[in-house]
């Protein structure tokens, strides 16, 4: 045989060989395609319900008292309420924080876990959030409407044994859209009015009726007008 000859079929080999090689690679890419197709759990069980994360949004002010809380060691509970904010949908606890404030809306986003075993929570669901941080213990808590505006701050109508009104000074403190902590100028058990107050003067004379709504331990102070009765609350 030539040298030329024998040149030629190692040329031959390398090139049936090369072909070999490239062969085996689509072999491997082949069986790493089908491994991406099948869901492998790292350990023998049964597959639970996948937990949902829910994303909110809280203003700046609100960062300080949340990194207190966290730094409590407890978890911080947040439940999450439907969009009328009257019936609880689920509750959960608080996974992390942004690492930085939207300077466009003041606000951070926070995100809150739930387990969701009941499914009561979907994709892309409204939901309004509340955010447990802290417990005021023996605090004096209002209806949100009671608390007005006046020139020299906060105050409320009051109304005395005599079932007389009068205008009293008070300090807010947190609130929502339907309770208002007073941290001064209030005592508990004082009563006071939250509707009708328009129509109200220092030391008017009201009357107390009975609570016509769902909470039966409840009063409205009723101002007469003509024969009429306005039900304040």
């Amino acid at each position: 045989m030539s040298q030329q000859e024998l040149d030629t079929q190692r040329s031959l080999v390398s090139e049936t060989l090369g072909t070999l090689k490239a062969d085996q690679g689509n072999v491997a890419s082949a069986q790493l395609n089908l491994t991406y197709s099948r869901i492998t759990a790292p350990i023998a069980g049964r597959v639970g319900l996948k937990q949902f994360d829910v994303v909110f949004t809280l203003a700046e002010n609100n960062i300080s008292q949340i990194l207190k809380a966290q730094k409590s060691g407890e978890p911080l509970l947040v439940e999450a309420w439907d969009r009328s904010n009257q019936a609880l949908i689920a509750s959960g606890k608080l996974l992390s924080l942004d690492n930085q404030i939207d300077v466009t809306t003041g606000t951070i986003k926070i995100k809150a876990r739930f387990d969701n075993q009941d499914d009561a929570l979907f994709p892309n669901q409204f939901v309004n959030v509340r955010l447990k941080v802290n417990t005021l213990q023996d605090a004096v808590v209002i209806p949100a409407a009671a608390l007005q505006m006046g020139n020299e701050g906060h105050f409320v109508w009051v109304v005395n044994s005599d079932n007389k009104v009068s205008k009293k000074s008070v300090i807010a403190g947190l609130q929502d859209s339907q309770k208002v902590v007073i941290s001064a100028g209030l005592e508990a058990g004082e009563r006071v009015v939250t509707d009708g107050l328009d129509r109200l003067t220092e030391g008017a004379k009201v009357e107390i009726v009975a609570a016509q709504s769902t909470a039966p331990r409840s009063s409205r102070a009723a101002l007469p007008s003509k024969g009429e009765r306005k039900q304040c609350r």
